[in-house]
């Protein structure tokens, strides 16, 4: 089984980079095997160009870290995001991996209705979000209408026929203890044991 993880935060000692490792490592102890895409490592140009937007409608994508990624993604078993919520959406990078690498042709098709779109991850099984945000969880749902659900869990992932998608938010982290943040953690490897049984 393979776990392909998404991440994107420029920060090593961030709270994020611990989830990352807390993840990676979780996985590795059951001996499965993980790929790490490394948004900010890689400098991945987020920016969707005039080239890249004629690729989308000819089905064949001409960045090189995209078709790369998309290669890597059709390997994975579970695919993991992890990335903070700023401004109540992900950054940059992440939006950009969203629009040139989940990419018609790529990682999915339209049926035929030309509606109903069907994902071309053939190993697939599930995907999960880890994001971690300064906003209250009952503030983030009601004024914000977790933004993050609507976008890329449903306006993204399931729309684009990816099954079993989950989302794991840590709200208000900059005020967590240190002991918040280690319940956390001990929880996160506790969802990827199970995943990886």
């Amino acid at each position: 089984m393979k776990t392909v993880i998404v991440y994107n935060h420029p920060y090593k000692k961030s709270f994020n980079h611990a989830i990352l490792e807390r993840i990676v490592s979780t996985v590795q102890s059951t001996g499965n095997e993980v790929d790490v895409i490394d948004l900010d490592e890689d400098q991945f140009n987020p920016v969707m160009s005039t080239e890249d937007l004629a690729a989308f409608v000819n089905q064949k994508p001409v960045d090189q870290a995209s078709i790369g990624y998309i290669k890597r993604l059709k390997e994975a078993d579970h695919l993991v995001f992890i990335f903070p919520i700023w401004w109540e959406l992900m950054p940059a990078m992440m939006k950009g991996f969203i629009d040139k690498v989940i990419f018609l042709g790529g990682t999915y098709e339209y049926a035929k209705n030309g509606i109903k779109m069907y994902s071309q991850l053939p190993k697939l099984q599930s995907a999960t979000i880890v994001t971690t945000m300064n906003t209250p969880k009952p503030f983030y749902k009601v004024v914000y209408s977790n933004a993050i659900q609507r976008a890329m869990v449903r306006g993204t992932l399931k729309l684009s026929g990816m099954k079993n998608v989950k989302w794991i938010s840590m709200n208000m982290v900059k005020m967590a203890s240190d002991k918040k943040r280690q319940k956390w953690l001990d929880k996160l490897e506790t969802f990827f044991l199970k995943q990886n049984e």
